[in-house]
């Protein structure tokens, strides 16, 4: 739950809050005064403040500047009724998220509050990049032990330590804001901002304005001064998604920051300093725009001081499987029970997929399969049919397929008469008890020896399991203690 804290000294503001975020995903706590919200502050914990600029008592300012004191990443968006007021400008510089006017426009109040609490969420949640995620409780975290991801994690553990400028490269969806994240949760600048801009999905007339702000009456529209990003983000972390679509105008503004820290406002003159470690991401080959002249080329050159390339998932399917259980116990927190798991013969189907939507589409993909699977394992049948018909036509088995033995993945009753066939050419053998030993190896090994996931796999009970592995003599045989 997003907790929202609002300090005015209005009634009929708070009552309008109350109204607008009667939601069971915001919890609103109220204060009249920053005195008060001061006090409150380290009880309710809150994800976001709205405030008030004018107040009796402690002013605005004087309560935001002991806010940043407490917290210097809690984000705080100021209100006022004086659009052309400095005291909204000053606060901004303060470290303020951004300022609202009075009345309130209700779905624009809305998108701000929304957009703040998702940079809020992104700066608290602590991006992991251990190679090796050995247990099943990890938060947010960059998974893969493959040799590409590998030298990924090694360049995150030297960029973190610098403030040198690095430029991210992959297919879409590969998960370059998560490397971006990662970067700065282990930077000297962590305790600071982060703010994500994509460049792709700003219009190009309000880019420049999003990034820089703008002086009031530089643009039709523009009815009170603005502060951009850059100003919002001083001594913080800005990610710049996309930067391959970003406009000429705006490269050439991008490229003066770079060189000389300072900025201008849309319809201003006034010089601007801007303390910005700048971390930079595209799907599109830079070298070949910068060639063909849609890219600078001395803009390219400042942003490409480190490179990290992420892998398409296609080049790197050892990590399919361990991004197949993260999205698992990742998924497990919305649904009851405990995180369910995959049948061998869909993981198989997984990972030979092409996977042309990389990480998220496979994240798309299990979240699918989670709604479509009625029982404790994901199936090929849960799966989308352009995943599941390759398997199928290769020959791998249909829906039922099972791995037992030798016997490979076949239907159910074409696996019953090949049994029962064996068995006529060898009276003495026990058709069940030797059908359920080999189903206990063959979940242990496809699930690592973890018990949870094969008693699971098998749809039985942990101490079931642990019975048979007892009743036929297996631990030695797979080393399980």
């Amino acid at each position: 739950m997003n907790k929202l804290l609002l300090i005015d000294d209005e009634a009929d503001v708070q009552y309008s809050f109350q109204r607008i975020f009667d939601s069971p995903e915001i919890e609103l706590t109220t204060a009249s005064s920053g005195e008060e919200a001061l006090r409150l502050l380290p009880k309710v914990k809150p994800d976001l403040v709205m405030m008030d600029v004018r107040m009796g008592g402690l002013s605005g300012l004087e309560t935001l500047r002991r806010i940043r004191q407490i917290d210097s990443k809690l984000l705080v968006i100021l209100m006022t009724a004086y659009g052309t007021t400095q005291t909204a400008i000053e606060a901004m510089k303060l470290g303020a998220y951004d300022y609202l006017l009075k009345p309130f426009d209700v779905p624009k109040l809305k998108e701000l509050v929304n957009n703040a609490l998702k940079a809020a969420r992104d700066m608290k949640q602590v991006v992991s990049y251990q190679p090796l995620l050995e247990t099943e409780d990890y938060e947010l975290g960059i998974v893969g032990r493959s040799e590409p991801m590998q030298q990924v994690f090694k360049l995150i553990g030297q960029l973190a330590a610098s403030d040198a400028t690095a430029l991210i490269t992959g297919e879409s969806g590969t998960g370059k804001e998560l490397v971006a994240r990662a970067i700065y949760h282990h930077s000297n600048r962590s305790q600071q901002p982060f703010l994500a801009v994509n460049c792709a999905a700003i219009p190009e007339q309000l880019l420049e304005s999003e990034l820089f702000g703008h002086e009031r009456g530089s643009f039709t529209g523009a009815t009170m001064q603005r502060v951009g990003k850059f100003e919002q983000c001083n001594r913080g972390t800005l990610f710049l998604d996309e930067i391959g679509d970003m406009t000429p105008a705006t490269q050439t503004k991008i490229l003066r920051v770079l060189q000389s820290g300072t900025f201008e406002r849309v319809g201003g003159n006034q010089p601007i300093k801007a303390d910005v470690r700048i971390i930079a991401a595209t799907n599109k080959p830079l070298e070949q725009a910068v060639a063909a002249r849609q890219f600078r080329e001395d803009l390219f050159y400042r942003l490409n001081v480190v490179r990290i390339h992420i892998a398409p998932l296609r080049e790197r399917r050892e990590d399919i499987k361990l991004l197949v259980n993260y999205f698992l116990n990742k998924f497990a927190k919305d649904q009851p029970g405990p995180p369910r798991s995959i049948a061998p013969v869909a993981l198989k189907a997984l990972e030979k997929y092409h996977w042309p939507g990389n990480v998220r589409e496979l994240e798309n993909i299990i979240r699918r399969a989670l709604v479509m699977s009625k029982g404790e394992a994901i199936l090929l049948t849960d799966l989308p049919a352009e995943v599941s018909g390759q398997l199928q036509a290769g020959g791998a088995g249909g829906p039922m397929a099972l791995p037992v033995g030798e016997a490979g993945a076949a239907d159910i009753t074409n696996l019953a008469r090949q049994l029962f066939q064996w068995a006529r050419r060898e009276p003495k053998m026990r058709i069940i008890p030797a059908v359920e030993r080999e189903l206990v190896i063959q979940a242990l090994k496809e699930t690592e020896g973890n018990q949870v996931h094969a008693a699971k796999l098998l749809g039985i009970t942990r101490a079931t399991l642990r019975k048979r592995v007892e009743k036929f003599g297996i631990q030695r045989e797979l080393n399980i203690k």
